[in-house]
C-alpha cells in the first residue's frame, strides 16, 4: 500500500511546455505514473509526449479527472498556480519550485487548508510511491518497493539514505518530500500519522536537519501515537550558529533548531538515531521484525 500516491493517481502537470516540465514529464511517464494531462495557458489542443494540453486545470478535472497537480512553474507564477489547481478542485498539489517569496508561500497552504487540499512543498523532490507512480523529480534507480516509509526535508540525503536502504534489500512504501523552504505544506508529524495508519509500511525513517521545530513536533507524535519503529537522521550537527546551511529553513535562531535539540528530543520519544546516512539500514537490521 501506499500513502497520498498511488497507481491511480490521475497527474496534471502544470508548466509542462517548459523546459523541466517536458524532462521531467518524459521521466514520470516512463516510470509509469499515469499523466492525463498538462496545462499551459494558450497551448490547449496541443500535446507533448501523447500527453494532451489545456489552457486551465478545470479543464483537465472536466476531460481527464486529474486529481493530482505537479507544478513546474516559475517562482513569480507559482501563488497564482497553486491557487488555480486548488480552486479546480485538486486535492494534492506538489510544488517543485523554489525561491517562492515566503508571503506567498503562506497564502498557498493557507488557501489549501481552508479547501482540505494536500501541499507538498514548496522546494520539494516530490513524492514517489516506488513500483507505483512518482510525482517530481526522484531519480528512479534508487527506489525499489518495500515496507519502510520515508519523510524528508532534503532530496539529496534521501536519496543516499534509499540508495544505501535499497541496496541493503529495503524497499519503500512511499517516500515524501516535505520541502526545504522555512514554510511547507504537509509536515513530519503529517506523515508520520499516514505511515502509522497505512497497514503495508511497517517502519519509518525520518530524515530531518537542523533549522525549525519540524523535528521537536515530531518527536512528541512518535512517543505519544507511534506503535511503528522509527529511524532518523538529522543533518548539521556542526553547522555554526546563524548561518543558512542549503536550505531556507535550515537554520539556528536564537539557540532554537539545533541539532543537540531534534537528536535529544527524538532519543526521548524512543526513535533510533543514525548519526550517519549508511547506519540507517543498518539499525533497521536490529529491529527484531528485521
Amino acid at each position: 500500500m501506499a500513502v497520498i500516491l498511488d497507481e491511480n493517481s490521475r497527474v496534471v502537470i502544470q508548466g509542462i511546455t517548459g523546459q523541466q516540465g517536458i524532462f521531467h514529464t518524459k521521466r514520470m511517464l516512463a516510470y509509469g505514473t499515469n499523466i492525463v494531462a498538462g496545462v499551459t495557458p494558450g497551448k490547449g489542443g496541443q500535446e507533448i509526449e501523447g500527453v494532451p494540453i489545456y489552457n486551465t486545470v478545470a479543464e483537465t478535472i472536466k476531460g481527464c479527472g486529474a486529481n493530482v497537480s505537479c507544478l513546474f512553474v516559475p517562482a513569480r507564477l507559482a501563488k497564482d498556480a497553486a491557487f488555480e489547481a486548488i480552486d479546480a478542485g485538486i486535492k494534492v498539489v506538489v510544488v517543485i519550485t523554489e525561491h517562492i517569496p515566503v508571503q506567498d508561500e503562506i497564502e498557498i497552504i493557507g488557501f489549501a487548508r481552508r479547501r482540505g487540499a494536500i501541499i507538498i512543498g514548496p522546494n520539494t523532490f516530490g513524492i514517489i510511491s516506488p513500483g507505483k507512480s512518482k510525482v517530481g523529480i526522484p531519480p528512479d534507480q534508487f527506489f525499489f518497493p518495500g515496507p519502510i516509509g520515508i519523510v524528508a526535508r532534503s532530496g539529496t540525503l534521501t536519496y543516499e539514505i534509499v540508495g544505501s536502504l535499497t541496496a541493503a534489500g529495503y524497499g519503500q512504501s512511499t517516500v515524501v518530500g516535505l520541502g526545504g523552504d522555512r514554510v511547507v505544506g504537509l509536515s513530519f508529524t503529517d506523515l508520520l500519522r499516514r505511515f502509522e495508519e497505512d497497514s503495508q509500511t511497517e517502519a519509518v525513517v525520518l530524515i530531518g536537519e537542523i533549522g525549525g521545530n519540524a523535528e521537536e513536533e515530531a518527536a512528541v507524535y512518535i512517543k505519544q501515537m507511534m506503535s511503528k519503529p522509527v529511524i532518523a537522521y538529522i543533518a548539521g550537527k556542526n553547522a555554526p550558529p546563524g548561518k543558512r546551511m542549503g536550505h531556507a529553513g535550515a537554520i539556528i535562531e536564537r539557540g532554537k533548531g539545533t541539532f543537540q535539540s531534534k537528536f535529544e528530543a527524538l532519543t526521548a520519544s524512543g526513535a533510533l538515531i543514525a548519526e550517519l546516512t549508511f547506519q540507517v539500514p543498518e539499525l533497521l537490521k536490529k529491529l527484531s521484525s528485521y
